[in-house]
């Protein structure tokens, strides 16, 4: 039997995938997605994650043309020893948004576009100089935007070795109404829990440490944040990520490139992970287009490398115990930089006013 050819095959359905599908729809290409999860094609596809947008990524996702709904903030604010260090947005504000409403919405804007959907996992890749061929399906190019621990990044033998000092994440929500106009980071000695406001009525929490244990045995190390939230536990259960620190040893293998956090990623603790993602699809459906797909190695490197150097500063610089519990008090010291390396955060990636 003959397999079917399409311009642009898609491993992973989130929103690094169906970004990418959107820019490569619009671009003329036949653009298909491929992901085993359920929900994907007529549901929503949830998972761990602080679902904030920082200004930068929510002018992205609005120059696209996709505008969720979801509840907006004005800054970051550090929460610590029962003082605060506030951090205004200069560009305006983001926006806290359910994955689940995410998803939908990139995922319609990719259908309208002209991509189809699959409920299918990519297995059995095998590549050429002129194409990509899974089961069924021959590719001229095929990106694997499939998470964290991208099945085709392994089985290209992409992965490099984790970190020694390996990182969580947990996520719930709580029914509470938002108390700030700012997403809060409230640092305890050996657990950072992200509190953003995604709706009039509900609030995400999102833990990350390196220590193991539930939820709520990492919320009990927060009790001023306990307070807040109330006895409640976490609404539609608790979704996990991690390690969080992943590798790649390169982001482009013949015809084959890898997108979002398959590409390899740092830490959650800057919130840039969906405007990068964003970045990286634009940047690799230009080099599919272009024919060159060598050149998203290089523009891949130009579009992290900010994030990648002051990330992994600041999670080797909060490690010990004695910084962590110094953190708020010199980030109020220090209000002109906290404020200027938040505001360097919340800016586009890539070069978008």
């Amino acid at each position: 039997m003959t397999d079917r050819v399409v311009d642009l095959l898609i491993a992973g359905g989130g929103p690094a995938g169906l970004v990418t599908a959107l820019h490569a729809a619009r671009a003329g290409l036949d653009t298909e997605v491929w992901d085993p999860r359920a929900g994907v094609v007529d549901g929503a596809v949830d998972k761990a994650c602080g679902e904030g947008l920082m200004p930068g990524a929510l002018a992205a996702l609005l120059r696209l043309g996709v505008d969720p709904p979801g509840h907006p903030f004005h800054g970051i604010r550090y929460v610590g020893g029962g003082r605060t260090a506030d951090a205004r947005f200069r560009a305006g504000p983001g926006r806290g948004i359910r994955r689940t409403t995410l998803h939908r919405a990139l995922r319609d804007a990719a259908v309208a576009a002209g991509a189809r959907i699959v409920q299918r996992p990519v297995t059995d890749l095998h590549q050429d100089d002129h194409g990509v061929t899974v089961p069924g399906v021959r590719a001229r190019h095929l990106v694997a935007a499939d998470g964290l621990h991208s099945p085709v990044r392994r089985a290209l033998a992409l992965d490099v070795p984790g970190s020694r000092h390996p990182r969580f994440g947990l996520r719930g929500h709580f029914r509470v109404p938002p108390w700030s106009s700012y997403v809060e980071v409230h640092w305890g000695r050996d657990v950072e829990a992200y509190v953003t406001p995604v709706a009039a009525d509900l609030v995400g929490v999102a833990l990350l440490g390196s220590t193991k244990g539930s939820f709520a045995t990492k919320l009990r190390t927060l009790p001023s944040l306990g307070a807040l939230l109330g006895d409640g536990e976490p609404e539609g259960g608790v979704r996990g990520a991690g390690p969080l620190r992943q590798g790649a040893r390169r982001r482009v293998a013949g015809r084959v490139l890898l997108v979002g956090d398959a590409a390899g990623y740092v830490d959650a603790l800057t919130g840039e992970g969906l405007a990068l993602a964003f970045a990286q699809a634009e940047a690799a459906v230009r080099a599919v287009v272009d024919g060159d797909p060598r050149q998203y190695e290089r523009d891949w490197a130009a579009l992290t490398r900010r994030y990648r150097l002051l990330t992994a500063a600041l999670v080797l610089g909060t490690r010990p115990r004695l910084v962590r519990r110094a953190l708020v008090p010199a980030s109020r010291m220090l209000a002109p930089l906290f404020s200027g390396t938040v505001n360097a955060l919340a800016r586009p990636v890539g070069g978008h006013g």
